[in-house]
């Protein structure tokens, strides 16, 4: 190792060069007695807020994940329940976040378990073996999770499943998990090496599994009674159905006509490649997590298409860049930092994936967009952190912020270029790793 040791020399002259920086000086007054970020804001930003749009989609309420991870749950029936108010005439709907959150957990546990078998033969500080056992139950997923739990388990309104003090807050429940979990993984990995039935293992520990979700979160309704009132007062009792017959009557998208269309703009994810990650997943047998690499342009235009269409879209970002919580706003010149330190820790969003500055985190909805001369001026976000924040709960975000910080938008094959339909047809995807930044989880 190349000895660059700080020595006396060099710490007297990192002190007097600041002393000798006015600019530092007053950073370093406002900075230590006031948040940075109130500090960097940049006004002149602030002041050009407006959350009108040409095009706005949304007359429902926002909802709240409250202290869990499961955005892109929430996100995603958020995306179901708009078509299914405009189908039924209702002024509001929700679907049950919990119950969807029960069945998403209790594959996860089986495609954990089933990868522990199948990695057996690994060395537990494998990367991937070390990946999986470091977040052996997280609440995140990506758009192809959420379309396995919908196809495989149906769904149900809100009050058929309601939220519990697990569900809204996960931690104490998946601290158990995780542990249950890690000690199947050891169990599994023993019973291989000895030539035992890891398989009735397994079900065993899905049984513990199982009990565990069930005290948490309660037990999902094989059937419920369904009847409403629409906007226009009139009432409908439909009767007992169950999850998969209410999915099949009132969801009236086909979920397996979609694709993520992703920005990976590093060299190793060309565009116009299929992308897959090596063991993400959470149904043994459902959908596999896949991608099409394309262009954020590509990606922006796909979003105004279905807005406009009347559709809103399913998307995953990299939420914390450049954004006020409060304010509800996104603008990649939001905040000032170079203006503040005199330092700039910008680097292209290739280089920010590559270095671990950047990766998806959460996923949201666009319910509208701001169209000028026939280019998106700012998006309308359903966000879903409560009605408290920003405009009750709808955020605005800036073109310049998607461009770098939007990473995947969920839209129907029929509304991609043929040129990039034909793409699809690949018959060996790219398979990027499971600790690679597009294997991240949108929490």
């Amino acid at each position: 190792m190349t000895h660059s040791a700080l020595t006396p020399a060099e710490l007297d002259q990192l002190a007097t060069g600041f002393a000798a920086d006015a600019h530092a000086r007053f950073a370093q007054n406002a900075v230590t007695n006031t948040d940075v970020h109130q500090i960097a804001m940049d006004r002149r930003v602030v002041t050009s807020i407006d959350p009108s749009m040409s095009h706005k989609l949304d007359t429902w309420g926002a909802a709240n994940q409250k202290k869990s991870g499961r955005c892109w749950l929430f996100s995603g029936l958020n995306f179901l329940r708009s078509h299914v108010i405009n189908e039924l005439k209702l002024d509001s709907f929700e679907f049950s976040q919990n119950y969807m959150h029960f069945w998403d957990k209790l594959e996860k546990a089986n495609w954990f378990l089933t990868s522990m078998v199948e990695l057996a033969d690994r060395d537990l500080d494998d990367r991937t073996v070390h990946q999986m056992l470091s977040d052996p139950i997280g609440d995140g997923g990506q758009w192809d999770m959420f379309v396995s739990i919908v196809l495989k388990y149906g769904v149900v309104p809100k009050f058929a499943m309601p939220e519990t003090e697990s569900s809204s807050n996960t931690r104490a429940m998946n601290g158990v998990l995780e542990a249950l979990l890690r000690r199947g993984a050891h169990e599994l990995r023993e019973a291989v090496a000895k030539g035992k039935d890891a398989d009735a293992l397994r079900r065993d520990l899905m049984a513990q599994v199982y009990r565990v979700l069930s005290i948490h979160l309660g037990t999902p309704p094989t059937s419920f009674l369904w009847q409403y009132r629409d906007k226009d007062k009139n009432f409908t009792r439909v009767g007992q159905m169950t999850p998969q017959e209410f999915a099949a009557k009132y969801i009236n998208v086909d979920l397996t006509q979609y694709v993520c269309l992703v920005n990976d703009p590093r060299s190793t994810s060309p565009y116009g490649e299929v992308l897959t990650v090596d063991h993400l997943g959470n149904v043994v047998g459902g959908r596999q997590v896949t991608y099409l690499n394309a262009p954020a342009e590509l990606l922006s235009s796909m979003v105004c298409k279905a807005i406009q269409d009347g559709r809103p879209a399913w998307f995953g970002c990299d939420c914390g860049k450049q954004f006020d919580r409060t304010l509800g706003y996104w603008s990649d010149k939001l905040y000032d930092f170079a203006g503040v330190y005199g330092v700039t820790m910008r680097m292209p969003k290739a280089e920010r994936m590559e270095y671990g500055q950047e990766a998806m985190n959460h996923a949201m909805l666009f319910t509208g967009v701001d169209m000028v001369d026939g280019a998106p001026r700012r998006f309308r976000v359903e966000n879903s952190w409560g009605d408290e924040i920003a405009d009750k709960g709808f955020d605005t975000m800036d073109a310049d912020w998607f461009a770098e910080h939007v990473f995947e938008v969920a839209v129907p094959v029929a509304d991609l270029p043929q040129e990039w339909q034909d793409k699809l047809a690949a018959d060996t995807p790219i398979v990027l790793p499971l600790w690679d930044p597009m294997g991240s989880l949108a929490d």
